[in-house]
């Protein structure tokens, strides 16, 4: 049974962040600091906690900013000596816990998800039957260790997350033209939708993956998955948020600074049920 120090764990990092644009001028999204880390940072780390240590990065844009990042890690988090004359570095110590393995995987400027997957996995999955998918700009409070067991034991060639978060909107419920019920951003407790946490076999990466630059994760690929019936869902009913404006980032930040932040250790995770996926478009029942 493969374990979680051998599942590779696959980190779209590419994207444009048009919709945070704010932020993302000058670095890549999964670069945008939640309490003076990288939000890609954070979700390292809830990996990390659950035994996950070999991140690929798979990287497009500014993919530059991350490959420094990670090339300076231990210096800018150590105490170092540099020989100028013959540029020779040093580390005296590592103020630093991560013992992550870390690949920075170009994949392309304008490559899109599935796309990207299709090139890192080729490169870079090695001998392993399974790994973890995410995007750079998700957090949740999710057991993935239990999510991993879960998907190890139903033997299909997919589990994804599903999530029940609240709606952008007010809810208001009338009898005739009287309001009987407001509800600010409801949780639609009985609907699902991607929370982007994913695990595959490796057939997956194979069999519905193309290296087209316009192979899109999210569309052909799940759903020809969820239709030969390859699908399960890991139902989450607690924490979860998806990065995608400048208003969110600061609902993170918020959290991180109150010393609330429910996705960070040590706060305790909640329990999940699994489940199946039936259909998969846009909203998962």
């Amino acid at each position: 049974m493969q374990t979680t120090l051998e599942t590779p764990v696959f980190i779209l990092c590419g994207g444009l962040g048009t919709r945070i644009k704010e932020e993302t001028e000058f670095r890549p999204k999964p670069m945008v600091p939640i309490g003076g880390y990288p939000i890609l940072w954070h979700i390292m780390h809830l990996y990390s906690r659950h035994g996950f240590k070999n991140f690929i990065l798979c990287t497009g844009f500014r993919s530059e900013v991350i490959k420094e990042y990670f090339l300076n890690y231990s210096s800018m988090h150590s105490d170092f000596t540099v020989d100028l004359k013959n540029n020779n570095l040093s580390i005296h110590s590592t103020h630093h816990e991560e013992d992550w393995k870390v690949t920075v995987a170009y994949t392309g400027e304008e490559t899109m998800t599935g796309a990207r997957l299709a090139i890192a996995t080729e490169r870079y999955l090695g001998n392993a039957q399974h790994a973890a998918v995410t995007y750079g700009d998700g957090l949740c409070n999710v057991d993935l260790k239990s999510e991993f067991d879960f998907h190890l034991s139903h033997n299909k060639i997919g589990t994804i997350l599903g999530v029940n978060p609240p709606s952008r909107f007010g809810e208001i419920r009338l009898a005739g033209n009287v309001v009987t019920e407001f509800s600010e951003k409801p949780e639609f407790k009985e609907k699902w939708i991607n929370g982007g946490f994913f695990f595959f076999q490796r057939k997956f990466f194979s069999d519905y993956l193309v290296k087209s630059e316009e192979c899109i994760l999210e569309k052909a690929p799940l759903v020809e998955l969820a239709k030969d019936g390859e699908l399960n869902l890991y139902k989450h009913s607690g924490f979860w948020a998806c990065m995608d404006t400048v208003r969110d980032r600061n609902e993170l930040e918020n959290l991180w600074s109150s010393g609330k932040a429910p996705w960070a250790s040590p706060l305790p995770f909640v329990n999940t049920t699994p489940s199946s996926v039936m259909q998969l478009s846009g909203v998962i029942s």
